[in-house]
């Protein structure tokens, strides 16, 4: 995967992958972005769903400002929003096993803003951190084609995002590679009823 991370917001400074948070702070700290681990849970989420190895993705880091007007510009709804997702190509998961291979194809873009989502993970008792990571899987998929106006679709999404998210949990503890304690509240993995 070709993911890039473009860091808009001053406010959320770039976190290097060594700078953990202690899990008893961990709901308490005000975490800057960690673009490695954003970047590893996203290549994870897409590489499970199938996705062309060679695929683009951008993931952009905003201020409420701006994510406020993408909203009202793309979805007509008022106010910040925590993700938003910009689908570039029509892609579909998985597919035929006696398909040809898809080829590589710019995915889109995935518009995150770190101080509502750390509302959230407050409210939900667990890192920034986490709450960023979970994001980018949800992002993920709606790029990939999947949403949640309906009720079945949104226990679909939400399903798939949970278990794409404790998957890449133990995939970074089985390549030693800690950004972040895995939480272990039911919060940390909502269902789609949790996230009204």
């Amino acid at each position: 995967m070709h993911i890039e991370v473009f860091n808009e917001d001053p406010t959320y400074g770039t976190q290097d992958a060594t700078d953990t948070v202690d899990a008893v702070d961990a709901a308490d700290a005000v975490d800057g972005v960690n673009e490695e681990a954003l970047i590893d849970v996203a290549s994870f989420a897409l590489s499970r769903m199938d996705v062309h190895s060679e695929a683009e993705l951008n993931i952009y880091i905003v201020d409420e400002d701006t994510i406020a007007d993408l909203h009202v510009q793309w979805l007509d709804l008022e106010g910040p929003t925590d993700v938003m997702s910009f689908p570039m190509d029509e892609l579909t998961p998985g597919g035929r096993p006696d398909a040809n291979e898809p080829g590589p194809a710019m995915l889109g873009d995935i518009v995150l803003c770190p101080s509502f989502a750390a509302k959230q993970a407050k409210k939900a008792g667990h890192s920034l951190a986490h709450e960023l990571a979970l994001l980018t899987v949800h992002g993920c998929l709606h790029l990939l084609g999947y949403d949640h106006i309906e009720p079945s679709e949104e226990q679909h999404m939400f399903s798939l995002q949970n278990e794409l998210l404790r998957l890449w949990y133990d995939d970074c503890k089985q390549r030693g590679v800690n950004y972040q304690p895995k939480p272990n509240t039911p919060e940390a993995f909502p269902t789609a009823a949790d996230r009204t």
